[in-house]
């Protein structure tokens, strides 16, 4: 929120997973009384997505403690008054990004991805950057 602040005329979004969004959605608040006009995609894929993804790549999708169960973020962000859409089909989605962008107020956009999407490039545990993964 900081950088929209610092950068007025200029589009702000903030992506985030459903995990890490639990973790931060007391920041709604902030956007409540302020009325920046911040863009908010989370991307649902109803797991802990970091922790998932070490859980399949490394410890042989042995999953522990990581599948979430969210709350209705529509409903939430409705809440502090903040425009709010949610999107289940890829075919959905262009229509609600450009719904969002045209949006001159705060936005919410909670976007359902398969629950065993992945996110690259990624670092193993103890590993240098030179042994980065892309996939």
């Amino acid at each position: 929120m900081a950088l929209k602040w610092a950068l007025r005329d200029r589009d702000v979004v903030a992506i985030i997973g459903d995990g890490g969004y639990q973790m931060t959605i007391q920041e709604l608040g902030t956007i409540f009384q302020t009325k920046v006009p911040i863009k908010i995609v989370v991307l649902n894929n109803d797991f802990l997505g970091m922790v998932r993804q070490w859980q399949q790549l490394f410890f042989d999708k042995r999953y522990a403690s990581t599948e979430i169960q969210n709350p209705d973020f529509v409903a939430i962000a409705k809440g502090y008054a903040i425009e709010a859409k949610k999107v289940s089909k890829r075919e959905d989605l262009a229509d609600a990004v450009k719904e969002m962008m045209d949006s001159k107020a705060a936005y919410f956009l909670e976007v359902k991805v398969e629950k065993e999407a992945n996110v690259f490039p990624m670092i193993p545990s103890g590993a240098s950057v030179s042994d980065i993964r892309l996939e």
